[in-house]
């Protein structure tokens, strides 16, 4: 993967993201399965499908944030204006 350059700011943004969803998204999405299994059979269940789909999206998410931090290199903003032209 090619280098990314994002501000400080921008790097922190998306630390903060990946940790929300490495922590207590992920926790949230347990629930939601453990809920969606109380209904019964997972063949017929739309919950559970959900459930399954938002954390096949979140695992997917987290794995795009880990690349784009381990590429990413920190620039100033007024780098990043400079070389707009």
């Amino acid at each position: 993967m090619a280098e990314i350059w994002l501000t400080s700011e921008e790097i922190k943004k998306r630390e903060e993201r990946l940790e929300y969803l490495k922590g207590p998204r992920r926790l949230e999405i347990a629930e939601q399965l453990k809920i969606a299994r109380a209904f019964g059979d997972l063949s017929e269940n739309a919950e559970y499908d959900a459930a399954k789909n938002e954390q096949a999206k979140n695992e997917y998410d987290i794995v795009q944030l880990e690349n784009e931090l381990r590429n990413a290199k920190a620039v100033s903003y007024t780098h990043l204006r400079a070389h707009e032209t």
